[in-house]
């Protein structure tokens, strides 16, 4: 039988990765937050010092990344978020980084039964086969405000307007590149978590994994 695989594609502060790591939880699969590959690379070159505009610099990175250092607390601040959504849009980082991602999926770690991965391109380009395809968005104005919530609950110093900026550019970088531009599978289920609350959506998500794999003939508990 097939494995269990999960992809959960959205933009950024959608809601996508708190779901998809309970997800994972829920039907006892292996995850991965894609982006966090993407988020090491963009550590990695900043701390060479190289620009993140290089694509072939910033591809070599990405073929050295350590995936134990996925766990590092540093790749959630800003600076690296920023470069993160620059070096990802080049297709040479993204193929270097695409057989440790399908390799995940389909082989994944602690003999899982399956795996959750989320990140931009899950549903459309690392596995375009997979069981479940959820693409959770969210309206502009509610991410900026959930990310100014991160911010402050960090401490650090927060400007509003410049959330709300950065996270528009994001927006446009990741849905305009050429390589695996940010959209939905055309057989993805969007699910909307704007005026939904973490449980609202868990449930909401839960509920269309289960119809998705009773309509595939699986047995999950």
């Amino acid at each position: 039988m097939r494995r269990l695989v999960i992809a959960v594609d959205g933009p950024a502060a959608a809601g996508k990765g708190t779901l998809a790591r309970r997800l994972a939880a829920e039907f006892r699969l292996a995850h991965l937050d894609t982006g966090a590959l993407y988020r090491a690379t963009a550590r990695d070159v900043l701390a060479a010092g190289l620009d993140p505009a290089d694509a072939e610099a910033a591809a070599a990175v990405a073929a050295k990344l350590d995936p134990a250092s996925l766990a590092d607390p540093g790749l959630r601040a800003e600076a690296v978020g920023r470069v993160a959504s620059i070096v990802s849009a080049h297709p040479a980082v993204r193929a270097a980084l695409l057989d440790y991602q399908r390799n995940f999926a389909h082989h994944p770690p602690n003999k899982a039964d399956g795996a959750v991965l989320d990140g931009r391109d899950v549903g459309t380009v690392v596995c375009p086969d997979a069981s479940v395809k959820l693409f959770v968005t969210a309206s502009l104005e509610a991410r900026a405000g959930r990310r100014l919530k991160e911010l402050e609950a960090a401490g650090g110093p927060v400007d509003a307007a410049a959330v709300l900026a950065d996270m528009r550019a994001r927006d446009e970088r990741d849905s305009s590149r050429s390589a695996a531009p940010l959209k939905p599978a055309a057989d993805a289920v969007l699910l909307d978590t704007s005026g939904l609350d973490a449980e609202e959506a868990f449930e909401a998500a839960v509920s269309i994994v289960r119809a998705r794999v009773r309509l595939q003939g699986r047995s999950q508990a």
